[in-house]
Protein backbone atom coordinates (compact mmCIF):
# COMPACT_ATOMS: atom_id res chain seq x y z
CA UNK A 1 0.00 0.00 0.00
CA UNK A 2 1.45 3.40 -0.92
CA UNK A 3 2.40 5.84 1.82
CA UNK A 4 -0.26 8.47 2.53
CA UNK A 5 -0.10 11.50 4.82
CA UNK A 6 -1.82 14.75 5.76
CA UNK A 7 -0.43 18.11 6.78
CA UNK A 8 0.40 17.86 10.47
CA UNK A 9 1.48 14.21 10.36
CA UNK A 10 5.06 13.31 11.20
CA UNK A 11 7.57 11.61 8.95
CA UNK A 12 9.84 9.30 10.92
CA UNK A 13 13.08 8.23 9.26
CA UNK A 14 14.72 5.31 11.06
CA UNK A 15 18.47 5.13 10.79
CA UNK A 16 19.82 1.90 9.28
CA UNK A 17 22.93 2.31 11.44
CA UNK A 18 22.76 0.84 14.92
CA UNK A 19 23.04 3.53 17.56
CA UNK A 20 22.43 6.42 15.16
CA UNK A 21 19.74 9.00 15.84
CA UNK A 22 16.58 8.80 13.81
CA UNK A 23 15.08 11.96 12.26
CA UNK A 24 11.55 13.13 12.57
CA UNK A 25 9.85 16.03 10.92
CA UNK A 26 6.44 17.58 10.57
CA UNK A 27 4.79 17.31 7.15
CA UNK A 28 3.93 20.90 6.23
CA UNK A 29 3.12 20.34 2.56
CA UNK A 30 1.48 17.57 0.55
CA UNK A 31 1.87 17.72 -3.23
CA UNK A 32 -0.78 15.18 -4.24
CA UNK A 33 -4.45 15.19 -3.32
CA UNK A 34 -4.32 11.51 -2.32
CA UNK A 35 -1.58 12.17 0.24
CA UNK A 36 1.15 10.25 -1.56
CA UNK A 37 4.77 11.51 -1.61
CA UNK A 38 6.66 13.75 -1.99
CA UNK A 39 6.19 15.90 1.10
CA UNK A 40 7.50 19.20 2.41
CA UNK A 41 8.97 18.31 5.78
CA UNK A 42 10.04 20.70 8.54
CA UNK A 43 12.73 18.77 10.44
CA UNK A 44 12.51 19.02 14.22
CA UNK A 45 16.29 19.12 14.68
CA UNK A 46 16.88 22.13 12.43
CA UNK A 47 13.55 23.80 11.69
CA UNK A 48 14.45 23.71 7.99
CA UNK A 49 11.91 22.65 5.36
CA UNK A 50 12.94 20.30 2.56
CA UNK A 51 11.24 18.29 -0.17
CA UNK A 52 11.37 14.60 0.78
CA UNK A 53 10.76 11.43 -1.23
CA UNK A 54 10.55 8.90 1.64
CA UNK A 55 12.49 5.69 1.31
CA UNK A 56 11.83 2.25 2.80
CA UNK A 57 13.30 3.35 6.13
CA UNK A 58 10.56 5.96 6.64
CA UNK A 59 7.02 5.78 7.98
CA UNK A 60 4.18 8.15 8.82
CA UNK A 61 3.11 8.82 12.39
CA UNK A 62 -0.42 10.17 12.48
CA UNK A 63 -1.38 9.89 16.12
CA UNK A 64 0.89 12.74 17.28
CA UNK A 65 -0.69 15.76 15.69
CA UNK A 66 1.43 18.90 15.40
CA UNK A 67 -0.95 21.14 17.31
CA UNK A 68 -0.37 19.04 20.44
CA UNK A 69 3.42 19.40 20.29
CA UNK A 70 5.29 22.48 21.56
CA UNK A 71 7.09 24.52 18.91
CA UNK A 72 10.86 24.62 18.85
CA UNK A 73 12.53 28.03 18.74
CA UNK A 74 13.48 27.31 15.12
CA UNK A 75 9.82 26.70 14.25
CA UNK A 76 8.73 29.89 16.00
CA UNK A 77 11.38 31.81 14.08
CA UNK A 78 10.21 30.29 10.80
CA UNK A 79 6.62 31.38 11.48
CA UNK A 80 7.72 34.94 12.19
CA UNK A 81 9.84 34.95 9.05
CA UNK A 82 6.72 34.00 7.10
CA UNK A 83 4.66 36.68 8.84
CA UNK A 84 7.26 39.33 8.09
CA UNK A 85 7.00 38.73 4.35
CA UNK A 86 3.88 40.94 4.49
CA UNK A 87 3.78 44.33 2.77
CA UNK A 88 3.73 47.62 4.67
CA UNK A 89 3.69 51.26 3.66
CA UNK A 90 7.16 52.25 2.43
CA UNK A 91 8.29 48.81 3.68
CA UNK A 92 8.54 50.22 7.21
CA UNK A 93 7.75 46.78 8.73
CA UNK A 94 6.04 48.27 11.82
CA UNK A 95 5.54 45.01 13.70
CA UNK A 96 7.02 42.99 16.50
CA UNK A 97 6.22 39.48 17.74
CA UNK A 98 6.40 37.96 21.21
CA UNK A 99 5.96 34.22 21.65
CA UNK A 100 5.09 32.61 25.00
CA UNK A 101 6.27 28.99 24.94
CA UNK A 102 4.14 27.77 27.83
CA UNK A 103 0.92 29.15 26.38
CA UNK A 104 1.80 28.56 22.72
CA UNK A 105 0.68 32.13 22.18
CA UNK A 106 1.88 34.92 19.89
CA UNK A 107 1.44 38.61 20.59
CA UNK A 108 1.57 40.88 17.56
CA UNK A 109 2.49 44.42 18.59
CA UNK A 110 2.96 47.76 16.84
CA UNK A 111 6.50 49.13 16.65
CA UNK A 112 5.90 52.85 17.10
CA UNK A 113 9.51 53.60 16.24
CA UNK A 114 8.67 52.69 12.64
CA UNK A 115 5.86 55.12 11.89
CA UNK A 116 5.38 57.63 9.08
CA UNK A 117 4.46 60.75 11.08
CA UNK A 118 3.29 62.82 8.12
CA UNK A 119 1.84 60.23 5.73
CA UNK A 120 0.23 58.09 8.46
CA UNK A 121 -0.50 60.44 11.33
CA UNK A 122 -3.45 58.36 12.61
CA UNK A 123 -1.49 55.05 12.35
CA UNK A 124 -4.09 53.52 10.04
CA UNK A 125 -1.43 52.32 7.58
CA UNK A 126 0.58 50.88 10.49
CA UNK A 127 -2.45 48.80 11.48
CA UNK A 128 -2.93 47.68 7.87
CA UNK A 129 0.66 46.48 7.66
CA UNK A 130 0.46 44.68 11.00
CA UNK A 131 -2.85 43.16 9.90
CA UNK A 132 -1.15 41.83 6.76
CA UNK A 133 1.62 40.31 8.90
CA UNK A 134 -1.05 38.78 11.14
CA UNK A 135 -2.69 37.17 8.11
CA UNK A 136 0.63 35.68 7.02
CA UNK A 137 1.13 34.32 10.52
CA UNK A 138 -2.32 32.69 10.41
CA UNK A 139 -1.59 31.22 6.98
CA UNK A 140 1.80 29.88 8.05
CA UNK A 141 0.41 28.39 11.25
CA UNK A 142 -2.43 26.67 9.37
CA UNK A 143 0.08 25.37 6.83
CA UNK A 144 2.04 23.67 9.60
CA UNK A 145 -1.08 22.05 11.04
CA UNK A 146 -1.56 24.54 13.89
CA UNK A 147 -4.81 26.38 13.17
CA UNK A 148 -4.69 29.72 14.99
CA UNK A 149 -7.30 31.32 17.19
CA UNK A 150 -7.02 35.10 16.85
CA UNK A 151 -8.23 37.96 19.05
CA UNK A 152 -7.86 41.55 17.87
CA UNK A 153 -6.92 44.26 20.38
CA UNK A 154 -7.20 41.83 23.32
CA UNK A 155 -6.19 44.34 26.01
CA UNK A 156 -7.66 47.88 25.92
CA UNK A 157 -4.97 48.99 28.37
CA UNK A 158 -2.28 48.12 25.79
CA UNK A 159 -3.17 49.83 22.49
CA UNK A 160 0.07 48.65 20.88
CA UNK A 161 -0.93 45.01 21.48
CA UNK A 162 -2.78 44.48 18.22
CA UNK A 163 -3.52 40.76 18.29
CA UNK A 164 -3.12 37.58 20.31
CA UNK A 165 -2.77 34.38 18.30
CA UNK A 166 -3.15 31.05 20.10
CA UNK A 167 -1.86 27.89 18.43
CA UNK A 168 -3.83 25.50 20.62
CA UNK A 169 -7.10 25.58 18.68
CA UNK A 170 -8.81 22.51 17.21
CA UNK A 171 -7.46 21.05 14.00
CA UNK A 172 -9.21 22.02 10.79
CA UNK A 173 -10.59 25.41 11.88
CA UNK A 174 -8.63 27.33 9.23
CA UNK A 175 -7.56 24.66 6.76
CA UNK A 176 -8.57 26.95 3.88
CA UNK A 177 -5.77 29.34 4.84
CA UNK A 178 -3.10 26.67 4.40
CA UNK A 179 -3.71 26.63 0.65
CA UNK A 180 -2.48 30.24 0.47
CA UNK A 181 0.95 29.44 1.89
CA UNK A 182 2.80 29.01 -1.46
CA UNK A 183 2.10 32.69 -2.19
CA UNK A 184 3.52 34.05 1.10
CA UNK A 185 7.06 34.47 -0.20
CA UNK A 186 6.27 34.76 -3.92
CA UNK A 187 3.98 37.80 -3.46
CA UNK A 188 5.90 41.00 -4.21
CA UNK A 189 4.83 44.51 -5.06
CA UNK A 190 5.25 45.19 -8.78
CA UNK A 191 5.60 48.81 -9.91
CA UNK A 192 5.99 47.80 -13.56
CA UNK A 193 3.36 48.23 -16.29
CA UNK A 194 0.62 45.61 -16.48
CA UNK A 195 -1.11 44.28 -19.59
CA UNK A 196 -4.47 45.68 -20.63
CA UNK A 197 -5.93 42.18 -20.26
CA UNK A 198 -9.10 42.27 -18.17
CA UNK A 199 -9.20 40.16 -15.03
CA UNK A 200 -11.86 37.45 -15.59
CA UNK A 201 -15.00 37.59 -13.49
CA UNK A 202 -14.35 34.22 -11.77
CA UNK A 203 -11.00 35.58 -10.55
CA UNK A 204 -12.61 38.82 -9.40
CA UNK A 205 -15.21 36.77 -7.54
CA UNK A 206 -12.45 34.80 -5.79
CA UNK A 207 -10.81 38.06 -4.70
CA UNK A 208 -14.12 39.39 -3.36
CA UNK A 209 -14.66 36.15 -1.43
CA UNK A 210 -11.16 36.41 0.06
CA UNK A 211 -11.94 39.89 1.40
CA UNK A 212 -15.40 38.92 2.63
CA UNK A 213 -13.89 36.05 4.62
CA UNK A 214 -12.31 38.76 6.80
CA UNK A 215 -15.45 40.90 7.02
CA UNK A 216 -14.25 43.42 4.41
CA UNK A 217 -15.81 44.39 1.07
CA UNK A 218 -13.84 44.52 -2.18
CA UNK A 219 -15.11 46.34 -5.25
CA UNK A 220 -13.53 47.14 -8.61
CA UNK A 221 -13.83 50.79 -9.63
CA UNK A 222 -15.37 51.26 -13.07
CA UNK A 223 -16.67 54.09 -15.23
CA UNK A 224 -16.95 57.48 -13.58
CA UNK A 225 -15.92 56.04 -10.21
CA UNK A 226 -12.64 54.74 -11.67
CA UNK A 227 -11.94 58.19 -13.13
CA UNK A 228 -12.67 59.77 -9.75
CA UNK A 229 -10.23 57.42 -8.00
CA UNK A 230 -7.56 58.17 -10.62
CA UNK A 231 -8.10 61.93 -10.29
CA UNK A 232 -7.85 61.76 -6.50
CA UNK A 233 -4.64 59.70 -6.68
CA UNK A 234 -3.06 62.17 -9.08
CA UNK A 235 -4.12 65.11 -6.90
CA UNK A 236 -2.54 63.42 -3.87
CA UNK A 237 0.63 62.62 -5.81
CA UNK A 238 0.95 66.28 -6.80
CA UNK A 239 0.51 67.33 -3.18
CA UNK A 240 3.10 64.82 -2.01
CA UNK A 241 5.71 66.22 -4.38
CA UNK A 242 5.42 69.67 -2.81
CA UNK A 243 4.60 68.75 0.80
CA UNK A 244 7.67 68.84 3.01
CA UNK A 245 6.27 66.28 5.47
CA UNK A 246 5.46 63.70 2.78
CA UNK A 247 8.85 64.28 1.21
CA UNK A 248 10.48 63.73 4.60
CA UNK A 249 8.72 60.38 5.06
CA UNK A 250 9.67 59.31 1.55
CA UNK A 251 13.31 60.33 1.97
CA UNK A 252 13.45 58.50 5.27
CA UNK A 253 12.35 55.18 3.75
CA UNK A 254 13.54 55.33 0.14
CA UNK A 255 17.27 54.68 -0.03
CA UNK A 256 18.34 57.41 -2.45
CA UNK A 257 21.67 58.39 -0.95
CA UNK A 258 24.28 57.33 1.57
CA UNK A 259 22.86 59.93 3.94
CA UNK A 260 19.48 58.19 4.09
CA UNK A 261 19.27 56.78 7.66
CA UNK A 262 18.01 53.33 6.69
CA UNK A 263 19.59 49.92 6.93
CA UNK A 264 19.81 47.48 4.05
CA UNK A 265 16.98 45.41 5.60
CA UNK A 266 14.19 47.97 5.36
CA UNK A 267 12.62 50.64 3.21
CA UNK A 268 12.25 50.66 -0.57
CA UNK A 269 15.57 50.33 -2.45
CA UNK A 270 15.94 51.97 -5.89
CA UNK A 271 15.83 48.63 -7.69
CA UNK A 272 12.20 48.29 -6.54
CA UNK A 273 11.06 51.76 -7.70
CA UNK A 274 9.98 50.45 -11.09
CA UNK A 275 10.21 52.54 -14.27
CA UNK A 276 9.20 56.17 -14.40
CA UNK A 277 5.78 56.60 -15.91
CA UNK A 278 5.97 57.99 -19.45
CA UNK A 279 2.34 57.46 -20.40
CA UNK A 280 -0.83 55.72 -19.30
CA UNK A 281 -3.16 56.34 -16.37
CA UNK A 282 -1.94 53.96 -13.66
CA UNK A 283 -1.16 56.27 -10.71
CA UNK A 284 2.01 54.53 -9.53
CA UNK A 285 3.97 56.33 -6.82
CA UNK A 286 7.33 57.74 -7.85
CA UNK A 287 9.57 56.67 -4.98
CA UNK A 288 12.36 58.76 -6.46
CA UNK A 289 10.38 61.89 -5.63
CA UNK A 290 11.10 63.31 -9.07
CA UNK A 291 14.85 62.89 -8.64
CA UNK A 292 16.95 61.12 -11.29
CA UNK A 293 18.01 57.55 -10.54
CA UNK A 294 20.92 56.20 -12.61
CA UNK A 295 19.82 53.45 -14.97
CA UNK A 296 16.11 53.92 -14.33
CA UNK A 297 14.00 53.59 -17.47
CA UNK A 298 10.67 55.08 -18.49
CA UNK A 299 7.65 53.08 -19.63
CA UNK A 300 4.03 53.36 -20.68
CA UNK A 301 1.57 52.05 -18.09
CA UNK A 302 -2.02 50.84 -18.45
CA UNK A 303 -4.54 53.17 -20.04
CA UNK A 304 -7.32 51.49 -18.04
CA UNK A 305 -5.85 50.33 -14.72
CA UNK A 306 -7.81 47.76 -12.74
CA UNK A 307 -8.22 49.13 -9.23
CA UNK A 308 -9.86 47.30 -6.33
CA UNK A 309 -11.01 49.12 -3.19
CA UNK A 310 -11.14 47.51 0.25
CA UNK A 311 -13.64 49.05 2.67
CA UNK A 312 -15.44 48.50 5.97
CA UNK A 313 -18.60 50.11 7.40
CA UNK A 314 -16.68 51.59 10.36
CA UNK A 315 -13.32 53.29 10.73
CA UNK A 316 -11.77 52.06 13.97
CA UNK A 317 -8.43 50.39 14.72
CA UNK A 318 -10.07 46.94 14.69
CA UNK A 319 -11.46 47.75 11.23
CA UNK A 320 -7.97 48.71 10.06
CA UNK A 321 -6.63 45.37 11.32
CA UNK A 322 -9.40 43.48 9.56
CA UNK A 323 -8.73 45.44 6.38
CA UNK A 324 -5.02 44.60 6.61
CA UNK A 325 -5.79 40.91 6.94
CA UNK A 326 -8.25 41.08 4.06
CA UNK A 327 -5.71 42.98 1.96
CA UNK A 328 -3.10 40.26 2.39
CA UNK A 329 -5.63 37.46 1.89
CA UNK A 330 -6.65 39.12 -1.40
CA UNK A 331 -3.02 39.58 -2.45
CA UNK A 332 -2.11 35.96 -1.70
CA UNK A 333 -5.16 34.79 -3.64
CA UNK A 334 -4.27 37.12 -6.52
CA UNK A 335 -0.71 35.77 -6.58
CA UNK A 336 -1.96 32.19 -6.84
CA UNK A 337 -4.23 33.33 -9.70
CA UNK A 338 -1.22 34.67 -11.62
CA UNK A 339 -1.86 38.35 -10.93
CA UNK A 340 0.66 41.03 -10.00
CA UNK A 341 -0.18 43.87 -7.65
CA UNK A 342 0.83 47.22 -6.24
CA UNK A 343 -0.65 49.80 -3.90
CA UNK A 344 -2.31 53.12 -4.70
CA UNK A 345 -2.20 54.82 -1.29
CA UNK A 346 -1.60 58.46 -2.18
CA UNK A 347 -5.18 59.68 -1.70
CA UNK A 348 -5.52 57.64 1.52
CA UNK A 349 -2.79 59.80 3.07
CA UNK A 350 -4.93 62.97 2.83
CA UNK A 351 -8.11 62.99 4.99
CA UNK A 352 -9.98 65.28 2.60
CA UNK A 353 -9.23 62.98 -0.36
CA UNK A 354 -9.83 59.67 1.34
CA UNK A 355 -13.60 59.97 1.84
CA UNK A 356 -14.39 60.78 -1.84
CA UNK A 357 -12.67 57.51 -2.85
CA UNK A 358 -15.77 55.56 -1.86
CA UNK A 359 -18.45 54.70 -4.36
CA UNK A 360 -21.55 56.47 -2.99
CA UNK A 361 -23.83 54.27 -5.11
CA UNK A 362 -22.45 51.06 -3.58
CA UNK A 363 -22.22 52.60 -0.11
CA UNK A 364 -18.89 50.91 0.52
CA UNK A 365 -18.18 52.79 3.76
CA UNK A 366 -14.61 53.69 4.62
CA UNK A 367 -11.93 52.85 2.06
CA UNK A 368 -8.70 51.55 3.58
CA UNK A 369 -6.71 50.44 0.54
CA UNK A 370 -6.70 50.77 -3.23
CA UNK A 371 -5.00 47.84 -4.98
CA UNK A 372 -3.74 47.92 -8.56
CA UNK A 373 -4.08 44.43 -10.01
CA UNK A 374 -3.26 42.94 -13.39
CA UNK A 375 -1.13 40.64 -15.47
CA UNK A 376 2.48 41.74 -15.51
CA UNK A 377 5.96 40.95 -14.27
CA UNK A 378 6.29 39.97 -10.62
CA UNK A 379 7.95 42.59 -8.49
CA UNK A 380 11.42 42.19 -7.02
CA UNK A 381 11.93 40.87 -3.52
CA UNK A 382 12.37 43.75 -1.10
CA UNK A 383 14.39 43.39 2.11
CA UNK A 384 13.05 42.27 5.47
CA UNK A 385 14.54 42.78 8.92
CA UNK A 386 16.18 39.75 10.56
CA UNK A 387 13.84 37.96 12.97
CA UNK A 388 16.27 38.64 15.82
CA UNK A 389 15.13 42.27 15.57
CA UNK A 390 11.40 41.49 15.55
CA UNK A 391 10.93 38.38 17.73
CA UNK A 392 11.09 37.92 21.48
CA UNK A 393 10.60 34.38 22.84
CA UNK A 394 9.37 34.10 26.42
CA UNK A 395 9.10 31.01 28.65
Amino acid sequence: MPMRAHIGDHLIVESPTTGATRRDGEIVGVHHHDGTPPYDVRWSDSGQVSLVFPGPDAHIQTEARTSARPLSDAEVTALVRDASAAPSMHNAQPWRFRYFRGKRLFHVTADLARTLPHSDADLRALHLGCGAALMNLRVAAAHTGRPPTTRLLPDPAEPTLLAAVSLTGPLGDEDDLAALYPAVHSRHTSRSPFAETEIPEPVRAALREAAEAEGVSLSFATGWHLQTVLDLALEAEARNLTDSGSAEDLTHWARLSEQTPRSAAEGVPPYAFGPRRRGGKAPVRDFAGGKPVPGRESADFESTPQLALLATPDDRPQDWLRAGQAMERVLLTATLEGLSSSFITQALEWPDLRWPLRDPVAGAGHVHMVLRLGYGPPGPRTPRRPTRHTLDIQP
